[in-house]
């Protein structure tokens, strides 16, 4: 499949160096509306710069949108328009209401749309996730240090949404309830925040995403009845501790009472086996599956669009306390 990249900044440099060597695609060219950045990046990986957008979408089957959020919107709509599918990083748009328009675009027109939330792909939450099994505490720290250019969005928008969406997608259940606070501490957006995501199931999410840190983390403890999984997205690590009943003669297990009519329970450590896959790169190779299966991606356009409505919940209390 053909395929274009509009936006080749710091992420879409990534995709276009990556797409160079897939085979489930053939990268015609790109477009960014730097004309420098575009000079460099034609000279760096020898590929053809478009002068406009719209050029692009028509010489292509797939463009994939690496740009600001606040373009997704307009050049997610004319590709849709043009009949071609689309991959959107993350976050999918500016606001729910785009991203619900987009929906009803790609429905109408019978596209595939995937969304870049790439900690899905993440090797350490695939070896995990096998694990997970009706969680019902989750905490996330998602901690960068300062960079300037990444203070256009709140730091719910840039970062926190990543483990929204993780979130989602291993509870399954509506939210019924969320607190939230945030702090503007270097930039005119709120640079860290913590939000407590209550659901009808039972199960809470507590979130804290930090942009003003002095060291980088992303953290992620899972709690279930008889189990804890710790996910280390930056090392792509993953722990599971397990708890049995009974006595356990294993000599990996760890025996112990929990009441004093000597009721026996064991504990047992183990540490998937992590694969050594590049997240981007598995995204943007299911997403070819999807296109050529006719199924759905692992992360739609309508899971995006209910983190992003997550994401907007988040800053409306926020931003209700500030007022």
């Amino acid at each position: 499949m053909k395929i274009g990249v509009i936006g080749a900044g710091y992420l879409g440099s990534i995709h276009i160096k990556l797409l160079k060597n897939l085979k489930e695609f053939d990268l015609i060219g790109f477009f960014d509306n730097n004309a420098k950045q575009a000079d460099a990046i034609q000279k760096e990986f020898g590929v053809e710069k478009y002068k406009d957008a719209e050029s692009l979408m028509d010489a292509v089957d797939v463009i994939d949108i690496v740009s600001p959020t606040e373009s997704h919107f307009e050049y997610a709509k004319k590709s849709l328009l043009k009949g071609k599918h689309v991959f959107i990083e993350k976050p999918v748009t500016s606001s729910v209401a785009q991203a619900e328009a987009l929906i009803q675009i790609a429905t109408q027109k019978g596209l595939k749309v995937q969304v870049g939330h790439v900690e899905r792909f993440n090797p350490a939450f695939l070896a995990a996730n096998d694990f997970l099994d009706k969680p019902l505490f989750i905490e996330a720290h998602r901690l960068a240090k300062f960079n300037p250019r990444e203070t256009s969005v709140s730091v719910v928008l840039d970062l926190m949404i990543h483990d929204i969406d993780i979130v989602l997608s291993i509870v399954n259940s509506a939210v019924a309830n969320i607190s939230a606070s945030g702090v503007a501490v270097v930039s005119e957006s709120h640079d860290i925040t913590n939000a407590r995501i209550a659901f009808e199931n039972g199960a809470v999410a507590n979130l804290t995403a930090s942009r003003v840190s002095l060291k980088n983390m992303r953290k992620t403890r899972v709690f279930q009845k008889n189990a804890y999984v710790s996910i280390d997205f930056l090392t792509k690590e993953a722990e599971v501790v397990r708890i049995r009943d009974g006595k356990s003669w294993s000599p990996f297990a760890v025996n112990f009472e929990v009441d004093n009519r000597g009721t026996q329970k064991s504990l047992t450590l183990k540490k998937p086996k992590i694969k050594g896959v590049n997240a981007i790169e598995e995204e943007l190779k299911d997403f070819a599956r999807c296109i050529n299966e006719n199924s759905i991606p692992i992360v739609s356009l309508q899971e995006a669009t209910k983190a992003l409505q997550v994401a907007q919940l988040v800053l409306d209390e926020i931003t209700s306390k500030t007022m």
